[in-house]
């Protein structure tokens, strides 16, 4: 935008000053030749009044050389007879017309000019002065003028960038304050707002993204407080299901089944924190290879009750991916909780981790189950009676982190997501 303005302030002023410049400039140099006429004349006319009392004696031809000069015009006396005195000159038919009494001027053809003066001598008869001006004389000191004109053009043009440039500059740095307000919005810090600056224009932009960003946080508190507000009404019917579990004839069952409302009651805790919690403003590091083993570690029990051979593939540790851990922890336990829920019991299933392909790292659940029986499940719909939630959850915390997922449901399901593998720990900030 500041490079635009400026080639346009440019080319305006440039036009302007050629519309300008171009009229003096011949205005100048017809100035110019006007002036050199007249002295030209002047000249003509003075030796006229001198040659006048001379012709006829020997002083005439010495007043007529010392009337020229090496940088003057050259000035000749054409008598009657033909005879020159002063500068070399031939008898033309202007010549002839000056003779009949006649002064005037007249453009020669090398482009200079003549002006002829005619002089009645007391016995030679009427002679004739003649001034030649060269086109060199006749526009003397002309380029000098038009240096100075170029130079107060320049000098206009160079101002006119300078204004350009710092109201450019004004304007650059308005749109990109608010460019950076609205990057730090992007990346989660409600708190941004734009200090209004530059024009009103600007100004009104910055005003109604503070309002937007402030209605955004609006939103958004609501929102996290409905979501722990519902997370509560769950609290309700957990208890019921713990003194329910505490109620079975069979201790190993109830503690069993207690167990699983604990880690149940622990899951709700965890999404009314969330749900309450700021969003980060940069994303958590959390290590792949660690996380897969823990979440296969915690399903192994319900695995081996149904019957299930669990694999578990991590290719090392240092698995580093810019999710924090418990969104890893959710993608996958949704990935191994749609494999337990909608395959039969008895089948097999696996968990790998480790390096992908162009410096990736892949996460990847497969099953030995029928698949999906056509395309994967979009958000909110599924063929088996849940709410379609999981493997978006899976694709959103994939694409969150900057990563994809694939998914192929041929010959069992296989869902694999791939990360940008990034370093272990956040640079340290500086602390005051």
């Amino acid at each position: 935008m500041r490079r635009w303005l400026l080639v346009l302030t440019a080319a305006t002023t440039a036009l302007v000053l050629a519309a300008l410049l171009v009229p003096l400039a011949l205005l100048t140099r017809t100035h110019a030749a006007e002036r050199a006429t007249a002295e030209a004349t002047a000249r003509a006319q003075y030796v006229a009044s001198g040659a006048g009392a001379v012709l006829g004696t020997g002083a005439a031809e010495s007043f007529v050389d010392g009337a020229n000069s090496a940088s003057g015009p050259a000035t000749s006396v054409i008598l009657a007879d033909g005879r020159v005195l002063g500068a070399p000159a031939r008898v033309s038919d202007a010549v002839r017309l000056a003779r009949r009494g006649r002064a005037f001027t007249y453009a020669a053809p090398d482009g200079g000019r003549l002006v002829l003066v005619p002089v009645q001598g007391p016995r030679e008869g009427t002679a004739v002065v003649q001034v030649a001006l060269t086109k060199g004389q006749l526009y003397e000191g002309m380029l000098a003028s038009w240096l100075i004109l170029a130079g107060i053009g320049l000098g206009l043009v160079l101002v006119g960038l300078l204004i350009a440039d710092r109201l450019g500059a004004r304007l650059v740095g308005s749109a990109r304050r608010l460019a950076g307000v609205a990057e730090r919005l992007s990346d989660g810090d409600l708190t941004a707002r734009a200090a209004p600056s530059g024009p009103p224009e600007l100004q009104l932009v910055a005003a109604e993204l503070n309002h937007l960003a402030a209605r955004i946080d609006d939103l958004l508190t609501a929102e996290r407080e409905n979501a722990a507000d519902l997370a509560h009404r769950l609290r309700t019917p957990m208890a019921a299901l713990r003194l329910d579990a505490e109620g079975l004839r069979d201790p190993a069952e109830g503690e069993r089944i207690t167990a699983s409302a604990a880690a149940l009651e622990q899951q709700v805790d965890e999404v009314i924190r969330r749900a309450r919690k700021p969003l980060r403003t940069r994303p958590e590091r959390s290590d792949l290879a660690r996380v897969a083993r823990e979440r296969a570690a915690f399903w192994l029990p319900l695995a081996e009750d149904q019957g299930r051979e669990l694999t578990v593939s991590t290719g090392g540790v240092g698995l580093w991916v810019a999710v924090a851990e418990d969104d890893l922890g959710a993608a996958l336990d949704a990935l191994i909780g749609n494999v337990l829920d909608h395959t039969p019991q008895g089948t097999a299933f696996r968990v790998m981790a480790g390096p992908g392909p162009q410096g990736s790292v892949r996460l990847e659940v497969a099953d030995e189950g029928p698949g999906f029986g056509g395309a994967a499940p979009e958000r909110g719909a599924s063929g088996a009676g849940s709410t379609g939630l999981g493997l978006d959850i899976v694709r959103r915390t994939a694409k969150e982190a900057g990563g994809r997922c694939a998914v192929d449901g041929a010959g069992g399901a296989r869902v694999t997501l791939f990360f940008p593998r990034t370093a272990q720990m956040f640079p340290r900030t500086a602390q005051n």
